[in-house]
C-alpha cells in the first residue's frame, strides 16, 4: 500500500521516542482512549464514495490520497470496532507515521542504512495499542469456497426460481496493486531463533515486514526496504520473523517520495463477506457497494441485476440497501445455483445469529435480450457487463451490448429510471449507446481498476423517450414506404 498526502513535509505529529527497552511481547492495555489515524485501501476511483460513508457512518472526514485507492481518516479506540463496519473499504491499517516529502539518500547504501535507523525511533506506542484493541475485531482469514462445488439447486425457502448471466468481472488478487501502480511488493521474513517461547516464558511475538513501493526514481527495490527496515524492526522488538503464521504485519508503503509506515488491522479483505461460492468473475462486495451508492436507491425501489453471475451486486444491495426489492437473473444455470447458494449462506448465517434472515431478493434464469419483466416496471438497473474476456468475447460483444441495452431500455421506467454499467469494453459500450435513439443519456462515469483491468462504471439515465420495438418500428417504415411509392404511382 502506499499513500500520498495534501500536507506538508514530514506530515503527522512529530515521531516520539518508543520505550529503550522494547519487550518480546506487547503492553497491557491502558484502558486510556486514544486518537489514531487509519489508512484503508479502497475500490480505485471509489475514494469519495468511501470519504462519503465514512462521514456518514462514524462522522469524521476522510482525507483522500493522491495515489489512488487509498483514504486516511482519524478515530479514537473506542470507535474502532464501527471501522470494521465499513462496507466501502477492503483493507485497513493503523499508520504508526507518514512523511508526505521524505529524502531519500543518493546511494542505495545510504538509504538502507537510513530505514534501518529510522524503525527505532518510530511512535511504536499507539499503532501497537490499536493493534491489540482491534485483535477482538477483526475478521480471522478464512479459506474460499470453490464456487463449482455445489452442483444442484439447494432447497432455499424464500429463494425462488433460477438466474441468469454474462459474466461478473475477473476476481482481483487479494493484494493487487491499484491503478498505475509502477512498483512492485515484497515481504520480508529473517532468520531468528527456532523457539516461540523467549526465556521469560512469554509468548514471542511473530511479524512481517510487507514494502509496497511504486516510483522509478528508487535506488533500492522493494525486497532489499523490506529486509532491512524488517531486520531492524526485529533487532528492536526482538520479534520473530515468520512469513505466514504471524501476529503482526508491518507495512512500508512508499510512493515516490511519500513514506508511511503502519500497522494491518485486517487479515482478510473485508470485501470477502457475503459470497461463499464463487465464480470466475465474482464483483469484489466494496465495488459493488459502489456501483449501488452511485445509483442511490430509494425505498420500495425495484432493482434488477440482469447479469448477476454469483449474484454480488443485488446480495451487497439486500443486505445494506434492504428497503428496495432486488431481481437477479441469469442465463447460465451454473451461475443461478451459485446465486441461490450465496442466499441461502447469508440467510442460514442470520438465522444462526438469532436475526431475520429473510433477505428481499429473487432469483430467475432467463434470456437477457428478452427479459420475462413487464414493460416500464424497473427503477434501477445495475449489473456488472461482460468484458469479453473471462466469459463472452468482444466480437459477441457487439451483438450483445444493443440488444441488452435496448431490452433495459424496454424495462425501464421512462423519465425517472437509472441504470448503472460496469465494463471494461469502453469502445463497444460508446458506440451500443449511441445507437439507443436517445433511450439513454449518460450523467457520470467512474473509472475503476478490476483485476487489473481499466474499467469505466456508467450511470445512466433513462430519457423518456418512448420505447418502439424493432418490429414495430419496421412495420412503421415499411407502411411509409409504400405510402410514398403509391403517392409516386398515382402521379
Amino acid at each position: 500500500m502506499s499513500s500520498q498526502e495534501d500536507e506538508s513535509a514530514g506530515g503527522g505529529s512529530e515521531p516520539a521516542e518508543p520505550s529503550s527497552s522494547p519487550s518480546t511481547e506487547i503492553g497491557t492495555t491502558s484502558g486510556d482512549i486514544i486518537t489514531v489515524t487509519i489508512g484503508a485501501t479502497v475500490p480505485t476511483g471509489f475514494e469519495h464514495t468511501a470519504a462519503e460513508e465514512i462521514k456518514e457512518k462514524i462522522g469524521v472526514d476522510a482525507r483522500i490520497s493522491k495515489d489512488r485507492g487509498r483514504v486516511f481518516f482519524p478515530i479514537t479506540t473506542d470507535k474502532l470496532f464501527q471501522v470494521h463496519l465499513l462496507r466501502s473499504v477492503d483493507n485497513l491499517f493503523v499508520v504508526v507515521e507518514e512523511y508526505h516529502h521524505y529524502q531519500f539518500k543518493e546511494s542505495k547504501e545510504e538509504t538502507l542504512m537510513e530505514l534501518q535507523q529510522l524503525a527505532s525511533t518510530l511512535p511504536w506506542t499507539n499503532a501497537l495499542e490499536v493493534w491489540k484493541q482491534n485483535g477482538t475485531l477483526k475478521k480471522k482469514k478464512g479459506h474460499r469456497r470453490g464456487g463449482n462445488t455445489a452442483k444442484s439447486k439447494p432447497n432455499c425457502e424464500g429463494v425462488g426460481g433460477s438466474m441468469a448471466s454474462t459474466e461478473q468481472q475477473e476476481l482481483p488478487q487479494e493484494n493487487s496493486a491499484p491503478e498505475g501502480w509502477a512498483g512492485d511488493t515484497q515481504a520480508m521474513e529473517t532468520s531468528t531463533q527456532d523457539s516461540d517461547e523467549t526465556g521469560h516464558g512469554s509468548k514471542l511475538i511473530k511479524f512481517r515486514v510487507t514494502c509496497n513501493r511504486a516510483g522509478d526514481k528508487h535506488s533500492f527495490s522493494s525486497n532489499e526496504a523490506a529486509r532491512d527496515f524488517g531486520g531492524a524492526v526485529q533487532e528492536f522488538f526482538q520479534w520473530k520473523a515468520d512469513m505466514t503464521k504471524f501476529d503482526i504485519e508491518v507495512l512500508l508503503n512508499i510512493h515516490n517520495e511519500e513514506v508511511v509506515i503502519g500497522i494491518a488491522l485486517t487479515e482478510e479483505s473485508l470485501h470477502r463477506r457475503n459470497i461463499s461460492h464463487f465464480g470466475p468473475t465474482t464483483l469484489r462486495s466494496t465495488l459493488c457497494y459502489g456501483m449501488l451508492r452511485l445509483c442511490k436507491p430509494q425505498a420500495s425501489d425495484i432493482i434488477l441485476d440482469p447479469m448477476c453471475g454469483t449474484g454480488a451486486i443485488p446480495l451487497e444491495g439486500a443486505i445494506e440497501f434492504n428497503h428496495s426489492f432486488y431481481v437477479a437473473g441469469d442465463n447460465n444455470d451454473m451461475a443461478v445455483n451459485r446465486t441461490v447458494n450465496n442466499i441461502c449462506h447469508i440467510q442460514k448465517r442470520r438465522a444462526d445469529k438469532g436475526s431475520m434472515s429473510g433477505l428481499p431478493i429473487d432469483t430467475v434464469q432467463w434470456d437477457l435480450c428478452s427479459l420475462p419483466i413487464r414493460t416500464s416496471s424497473v427503477d434501477i438497473i445495475i449489473t456488472d457487463m461482460p468484458f469479453g474476456k473471462r466469459m463472452g468475447s468482444r466480437k459477441k460483444n457487439w451483438d450483445l451490448y444493443p440488444s441488452c441495452l435496448r431490452e433495459m431500455a424496454r424495462v425501464c421506467r421512462p423519465g425517472s429510471g437509472k441504470a448503472v454499467l460496469l465494463t471494461q469494453d469502453k469502445k463497444c459500450f460508446s458506440k451500443a449507446i449511441s445507437r439507443m435513439g436517445g433511450l439513454w443519456r449518460k450523467q457520470h462515469t467512474v473509472w475503476v481498476n478490476v483485476g487489473g483491468l481499466h474499467a469505466g462504471v456508467y450511470l445512466l439515465k433513462r430519457t423518456g423517450a418512448v420505447f418502439v420495438k424493432l418490429e414495430d418500428a419496421f412495420c412503421v417504415c415499411l407502411q411509409f414506404t409504400s405510402e410514398l411509392i403509391l403517392n409516386w404511382l398515382q402521379i
